[in-house]
């Protein structure tokens, strides 16, 4: 069997971090190469790495043709909060870097592609309980906008070319390892820190905004299934809803309690509060059950005790 050898870009990000690590334990080190923008993030540099501008094509086609590369992993983006404060940017980098990325593996025939999308797509007018795998999709950020459009490319690629695109819609995700990266749910990882750090947090969401998140563990276990599993497992060429738990911030401020008794948290809600407002608070993920068996394993109680034990 041939031998893949995989290029990330976007490595250095919250996902890429550990998504990295994680295929480079199945595929070996020297068959994983991680990118990004920036020097290479500590916990990358065990195994080789590219500084790549995810919006240089000539330089992107150089490096797939110089190793080899056979799988692309594009997780190079602006996030909600951040696309927010620089729309115009948000879009042109979203969405000008998988064109090229499609492209690209239509014209070097690349076995597969994997490109994330998120919880971001859905809006006011999407059931925001158990939201369906198809419903309603009405995004209110330019984040959610690329998202959206994004996922009908890769369809629109895999229809017209056969090219091996895969997708999940990512809820919040939660990680000792790496920062935050300017997401709405970023919360949910600030909390950890400062419960540690001054037993006391400011949450810029109000108390009782449930959210569906995920430990990234489940996360990068369940990209590596989806991408693993066999073509025809594949039924959804857009993005595969992803859900393990919703929670408020009320309800991770007692969690953490049950291990930091005297944390206090207040509430401060900003421009992401609008923001979250317009996402699901819980997600219907029966299709990825069912397509290729994807099964959570981190509930909040489990999470919030690995998190506090690698912070601590």
């Amino acid at each position: 069997m041939k031998t893949e050898k995989i290029l990330i870009i976007g490595a250095g990000g919250q996902i890429g971090v550990e998504l990295t690590q994680a295929l480079r334990n199945v595929y070996g080190v020297n068959n994983v190469i991680a990118s990004d923008i920036r020097e290479a993030h500590p916990l990358l540099q065990g195994g080789p790495y590219a500084m790549l501008n995810a919006m240089d094509a000539v330089a992107t086609l150089e490096l797939v043709r110089k190793e080899g590369i056979t799988q692309i992993y594009l997780l190079a983006a602006l996030l909600s909060a951040t696309g927010e404060k620089d729309p115009k940017r948000a879009w042109e980098i979203n969405m000008q870097s998988l064109l090229q990325i499609l492209d690209l593996g239509v014209q070097e025939k690349l076995t597969k592609i994997y490109w994330p999308s998120s919880i971001a797509v859905f809006g006011t007018t999407t059931p925001h309980d158990n939201t369906p795998q198809k419903t309603v999709i009405e995004p209110r950020t330019v984040y959610g906008i690329s998202k959206y459009a994004g996922e009908l490319w890769s369809q629109y690629y895999n229809q017209r070319w056969g090219l091996d695109v895969r997708s999940l819609r990512y809820p919040g995700l939660i990680s000792w390892k790496s920062a935050p990266g300017g997401g709405t749910t970023d919360y949910a990882v600030e909390i950890y820190h400062e419960a540690l750090k001054r037993k006391q947090y400011t949450c810029f969401l109000s108390e009782q905004t449930y959210l569906p998140m995920m430990y990234m563990d489940d996360a990068i276990r369940g990209t590596i299934e989806l991408m693993e599993a066999p073509a025809e497992k594949i039924k959804s060429r857009m993005a595969y809803n992803l859900s393990a738990m919703s929670f408020s911030p009320a309800e991770i401020a007692q969690s953490i309690r049950a291990h930091i008794p005297d944390f206090s948290i207040s509430y401060a809600p900003d421009f992401r509060q609008q923001i979250a407002d317009g996402w699901p608070k819980s997600i219907d993920d029966t299709a990825a059950r069912q397509d290729w068996g994807w099964q959570h394993k981190f509930d909040l109680d489990t999470m919030t005790a690995d998190m506090l034990h690698h912070l601590g």
